[in-house]
């Protein structure tokens, strides 16, 4: 899907999504540490970074995290 698709087609209906017991537990602690109760709205955030990843690599691109104290990067690695 290209990002024209996902700009005119309408909003797609919610689905069921079945977790194993190690997702479960990641994702109970990102709304935890995200102070939210709404589980689809930290995957959606999650899944839009791999996403946003997995397009820079298609690209030679590299998403990193720099510490801004010391200008160390940590690449994304899959």
């Amino acid at each position: 899907m290209d990002e024209s698709e996902t700009n005119a087609s309408p909003r797609p209906a919610p689905v069921q999504v079945q977790l194993n017991g190690t997702a479960g537990l990641l994702l109970l602690r990102l709304m935890e540490d995200l102070q939210t109760a709404d589980g689809g709205g930290v995957l959606v955030r999650a899944l839009g970074l791999l996403d946003l990843a997995l397009r820079a690599k298609k690209t030679g691109k590299q998403l990193c995290f720099v510490d801004p104290a010391t200008g160390q990067r940590s690449d994304v690695a899959f």
